[in-house]
């Protein structure tokens, strides 16, 4: 069954608890947490106070994913404020290794975060101790674009990488998921759907969300 992550990038910050008890009432899985420093990505988004924030209302697991430059300064404040799973860029990371051992070590899940111009391959070496993959399916830094159809030939190769390495990591897509495209996208061998404007510009985000829960059963 497919896992569900609704991309608070998209939600109402005016109203950000409403919308964090929506998730927490609905069928959805888990919080996914984009944060961009406006280097990496070209835009800014939130940090560590509204994650800290956030955590005392939300009650599923927060899914992090860090789309900054020296992510390595931050894994002790992001487990400090409450990530479960901590994503940092393959393409940010020049000690991959050692940051995947070092976000462990804080008792959190690791993952690496890809973006759609970056081969799977390059992740051959260290698939085992990857907890996640969050493959970009769109550009990162904004919300609401389209998905990239190349991405499913990708996902079926990097499951074919975790297969042949008897690894146990998730397959997570972000960006462009949407209720047309999602049977496509688990059926080419993702577990974790990333939704943000599927969800909150939905004129009915909880039902949304059932409606993608049900498309991975």
């Amino acid at each position: 069954m497919a896992i569900i992550a609704p991309s608070i990038l998209s939600a109402n910050f005016l109203h950000l608890e409403r919308d964090i008890e929506m998730i927490n009432k609905s069928e959805a899985d888990w919080f996914h947490l984009d944060v961009m420093d406006g280097r990496f990505v070209p835009n800014i988004s939130f940090g560590l106070p509204v994650i800290s924030a956030m955590k005392k209302s939300a009650q599923k697991t927060f899914d992090v994913h860090l789309m900054i430059v020296e992510p390595e300064k931050y894994f002790e404040d992001f487990a400090k404020s409450g990530a479960d799973i901590l994503t940092v860029h393959l393409e940010a990371s020049t000690h991959l290794h050692r940051s995947l051992q070092a976000i462990k070590a804080l008792g959190m899940k690791a993952g690496v975060a890809i973006n759609p111009h970056t081969p799977v391959s390059f992740l051959e070496d260290t698939i085992q101790d990857i907890d996640l993959v969050c493959m970009m399916s769109v550009n990162p830094g904004f919300g609401g674009q389209k998905f990239i159809p190349q991405t499913l030939n990708k996902i079926k190769t990097l499951k074919d990488i975790i297969v042949r390495n008897n690894a146990s990591t998730l397959i997570e897509i972000d960006g462009g998921v949407t209720l047309d495209n999602a049977l496509s996208i688990l059926q080419a061998g993702a577990d974790v759907l990333v939704a943000g404007n599927t969800v909150f510009a939905s004129p009915n985000p909880t039902e949304t969300i059932q409606q993608l829960k049900a498309i991975g059963k």
